[in-house]
Parts: structure tokens; C-alpha cells; sequence
């Protein structure tokens, strides 16, 4: 009985607190927003804001060569002090809802090379909020970005990529509002393996600054950050380059058919003409319509050359054995007689002894030279900048 009473007394006790501390952080809040002004920042008129920055990426994914621009999942956070917003209570830290981001002072953060933004409202805004003793305030909220990332395809599709993720203050310009990371240069940008959602690429890494961007309206704070994406190779070496090697060596394969089968060598070299033709088109759909030759076409324009020759080393071996076979016509007029026995067209030209030693070794020359060129050297884009301090 005596327990069953502490019990009931200790429960009371603990109900009567929580309704004082809730008490509490009510008359906090209406104090702190007695007077406040969210339309001027902190320190308006006197010193420069300081907002720190982090990014945790929740997927990374997917890319799109032929837009030029990549999506990303992210919880985007800002740190800045509002000495306005400092109180003392029985609680360090105010958790609040979002109901609370619209009646204070913001800053207009916007990603300055985005295509398209979603601020994430199901079931309720995405969006964190902490209010410190000190006037810290911690501002956290869930976006997916989709921005332009400008790619240079000359290597591809051995090539590597650095996709700009750029954003500052829309109105405010460096000398009232200044960016800066908030855990340093190394760590203030989380990308987890886990999260990554990409087929063609590998995202092996980052790279952040800070940029002053000069406008007719004045000097912008931006923070960037480089995703580093590097190109998966596998898929075009199935789809593509074994196919466009295969294509050449059977195109050579006619070197080794007799030179009386017209008809074989002619199917076979007017065939892998027409096969490379329908490779290299394929090839070039999943690109844009660039105005420049990149790797693989140059691997195609080599190929479709190689199979060429070929079909034209089949007229010349044909050519040369007719002439061989075939006497001048004044010799018989002047004999007056009919044909003596016309040579067989059997056995192996010349022209095809020499191919078949020479085709093969220059290919395989070139697909050496070829690859390492472009697996030896390094492709990945180098980041672009405005103007770094």
C-alpha cells in the first residue's frame, strides 16, 4: 500500500514538472518573438552573418548525359548565430516544428546551377529546427536537386566527370552574408556507399571550396562542391567495342577463302560494312549531339576503316586474277583461233598472303596504342572556378 502511494505521489510530481517546464518554454518562446523582426537579419546594419553549411547525401542518382545534369537526395544544414533569439531556462536546446522557421529570419539560400528543386512536404514539412541558449540556430531541411553539370565527352567513354553543386544568398551579398563550410574542407559534404543509386558512374569522391561570384549587383558568398563521378567502362565493352572487334576480324576472315569464290568474299565484306554502319549509330544515341569526335568514335572511324580495306583488298585480289587469267585479246585475234584452255582461278593471290599477316598486326597495334592511351591517362575533368579565396 505504502509503495502503491510513492508510486501515485512520484507520478504527480512528474506531471506537475512537465506542465511547469512546458509553461516555461511557452513564455521562452513568446519573449523571444516579442519585438522580433524577421525581416532584418542578425546584425543587420552593423557586422557580417556567418552561415555554416553541411550536406548528408541520401542518394546520389541517377545522371543523364544527354540533359547534362544529375539528381541528388540531401539534407541540407545551416548554422547561424541570432543573438536576438538568446534565452535562459530550464532547457539548453528548443526543439521546435516548422511552424516556428516562418517567424523568424532565414537566410535565401538558392542552388545557383539548379534545374529543378523539391522541398520534401509528406506527411508534414521536412524540415528540422534548434534554437541554442547562445542565439545558435540550426536549421535543417530534406531537398532533391536536379542541376546542370556541363560535360566534356572527348574521352568517352573512358571519361570522368566533376558535377558543381553551387549555391549562396540570393539578395544578400558577401559583405553582409558569408558562407563557409561548418566541419572544414574534408568533411562537410557526407556521401555514404550505401546511398549511391548509379549505374554508369562511380562516385570516387568530392571536393569543396568557397567562391566570391561577381555580379553588376555586387559580390556573392557561394559554397560548391565537385562530385567527382568516374564513367563505368563495362557496359560499352559489351555493347560496343567487342562487338566493333569481332566485326573486324571477320572481315579479315575472307583473306583465307579462295579467290575463285567470288560471291562468299562479296557477301562477307558488303555484311561487315553494314553491321559496323548499324554499331556505330547505335553507339552514338545514348550521347548528345556533340560537334566533336570522342574516343569511341574514333575507335569506329579506326574499325570501319580496317573493314574497308578489306572489302577493298577483295576487288583488288579479284581484279588481279582475271588479269592474270584472261591473255590479251590481239594474240588470240591474230592466231585465229578459239581459247586454249582458260587458267583455273584457284589458289591464293598474292594480296591476301600479305593481309593476312598485315591486318592483323595492325589492329592489333592499334587496339594496343588505343588502350593505352586512354586507361594510362588521366580523364577525369578538371573542377571549374570562379574566383577562390
Amino acid at each position: 500500500m505504502i509503495e502503491l502511494i510513492i508510486i501515485v505521489c512520484l507520478w504527480s510530481i512528474m506531471k506537475i514538472l512537465k506542465k511547469i517546464n512546458s509553461d516555461d518554454i511557452t513564455r521562452i518562446l513568446d519573449r523571444l518573438l516579442d519585438g522580433y523582426d524577421n525581416r532584418l537579419r542578425p546584425g543587420s546594419g552593423g557586422g557580417v552573418t556567418e552561415v555554416k553549411t553541411d550536406i548528408f547525401v541520401t542518394s546520389f542518382g541517377p545522371v543523364s548525359d544527354m540533359q547534362m545534369e544529375y539528381t541528388m537526395d540531401m539534407f541540407f544544414r545551416q548554422m547561424w548565430v541570432d543573438e536576438r533569439l538568446k534565452f535562459e531556462g530550464p532547457t539548453e536546446i528548443l526543439r521546435l516544428n516548422n511552424l516556428m522557421v516562418d517567424k523568424i529570419w532565414t537566410p535565401d539560400t538558392f542552388f545557383r546551377n539548379s534545374k529543378r528543386s523539391i522541398s520534401h512536404n509528406m506527411t508534414t514539412p521536412n524540415k528540422l529546427f534548434r534554437i541554442m541558449q547562445n542565439g545558435t540556430v540550426l536549421y535543417t531541411m530534406r531537398l532533391t536537386i536536379s542541376a546542370e553539370c556541363p560535360m566534356q565527352l572527348g574521352d568517352f567513354p573512358m571519361d570522368g566527370h566533376a558535377c558543381p553543386l553551387r549555391f549562396g544568398s540570393y539578395a544578400y551579398t558577401s559583405s553582409e552574408i558569408l558562407f563557409t563550410w561548418r566541419k572544414g574542407l574534408s568533411a562537410s559534404v557526407d556521401c555514404p556507399k550505401e546511398s549511391m543509386s548509379l549505374l554508369q558512374y562511380d562516385l570516387v569522391g568530392q571536393t569543396l571550396s568557397s567562391e566570391i561570384f561577381k555580379s553588376n549587383t555586387g559580390h556573392y558568398s557561394v559554397q560548391v562542391v565537385h562530385f567527382l563521378l568516374q564513367r563505368k567502362l563495362g557496359y560499352y565493352l559489351i555493347q560496343t567495342y567487342i562487338p566493333l572487334i569481332m566485326v573486324v576480324v571477320l572481315s579479315q576472315v575472307s583473306f583465307w577463302i579462295n579467290k575463285e569464290s567470288v560471291p562468299a568474299r562479296t557477301v562477307a565484306g558488303i555484311t561487315t560494312v553494314l553491321t559496323m554502319t548499324t554499331l556505330s549509330i547505335s553507339a552514338r544515341q545514348s550521347l548528345p549531339k556533340v560537334s566533336y569526335a570522342t574516343a569511341m568514335d574514333w575507335f569506329i572511324a579506326v574499325c570501319f576503316g580496317f573493314v574497308a580495306f578489306a572489302l577493298v583488298d577483295r576487288k583488288l585480289t579479284m581484279c588481279l586474277s582475271l588479269d592474270d587469267a584472261l591473255p590479251p585479246m590481239p594474240i588470240f585475234m591474230q592466231q585465229g583461233s578459239a581459247f586454249p584452255q582458260i587458267p583455273q582461278l584457284a589458289g591464293t593471290s598474292p594480296i591476301d598472303k600479305y593481309a593476312r599477316i598485315l591486318f592483323p598486326l595492325a589492329f592489333g597495334l592499334f587496339n594496343l596504342v588505343y588502350w593505352y592511351i586512354y586507361l594510362a591517362k588521366d580523364t577525369m575533368e578538371k573542377p571549374r572556378y570562379f574566383y577562390i579565396f
